[in-house]
Order: structure tokens, then C-alpha cells, then sequence
């Protein structure tokens, strides 16, 4: 599968920004999808994951009340609301697909099908 991400920006703090990301070459309803971030100089961590079957969320403790995610199997697309942006959000925001049948907590354990390019996130005044 191939994951396309875009929306990234700059945006002043108390922003918001949607990144959105397309899966291409795979079903993504059978799939766990989420999206990471790296910021500079620190290790990639998860940010959001919604799991395949009920699409059921769940959110890293930092970002837990201001982003929200959602997926559009039709489509085959999952999309990142986030509101009351902060600088500590900026960070490369990547997109990832579980492998099939797996779990939320399996993809943020790190069982990642396909990453798609990052899309890059600052936040600024």
C-alpha cells in the first residue's frame, strides 16, 4: 500500500490545521490507520490511531482533546483535525497503516505496514 499525506503548513499558536492522507494499492478498511510525529531531535512517537473495525480512537496524552481523527474507508483516506495548535506541535506529521487485521495497539507498538512521506507541521507566531 502507498500513503500519500498533505495539509502541513505554518500556522500561528492557537491555530488549527487538517492533514489529510490517502491510502492507494490496499483496502484500508481492514487496516488500523494513524498518524505520528517527529519532532526535531526527538524520536517519532504516536500521535493518533483509529482502529479498523468501529473505528474506534485513541490519542497520545499530549494532543488528547485538541486533535481529533477520523477515516473515510469509501474513500480510503484518514484525515487529522487539530485545533488549538502549539509550538510544541511542530513536528513532521506521518501517516501509517497497520498491517491487515491488526490492532491499534499493534500499529502504536510500531507495527507499521507502509509510512507515507511526511508532511511537515510548525508552529509559529
Amino acid at each position: 500500500v502507498q500513503l500519500q499525506a498533505s495539509g502541513g503548513g505554518l500556522v500561528q499558536p492557537g491555530g488549527s490545521l487538517r492533514l489529510s492522507c490517502a491510502l492507494t494499492g490496499g483496502n484500508s478498511g481492514i487496516r488500523p490507520m494513524g498518524w505520528f510525529r517527529q519532532a526535531p531531535g526527538k524520536e517519532r512517537e504516536f500521535a493518533a490511531t483509529i482502529t479498523w473495525k468501529g473505528g474506534g480512537t485513541f490519542y497520545a496524552d499530549t494532543v488528547k482533546g485538541r486533535f481529533t481523527i477520523t477515516r473515510d474507508d469509501a474513500k480510503g483516506t484518514i484525515d487529522l483535525q487539530m485545533n488549538n495548535l502549539k509550538p510544541e506541535d511542530t513536528a513532521v506529521y506521518y501517516c501509517a497503516a497497520g498491517a491487515r487485521y491488526s490492532t491499534g495497539p499493534q500499529l502504536r507498538g510500531g507495527a507499521v505496514d507502509s509510512w507515507g512521506k511526511g508532511t511537515l507541521v510548525t508552529v509559529s507566531s
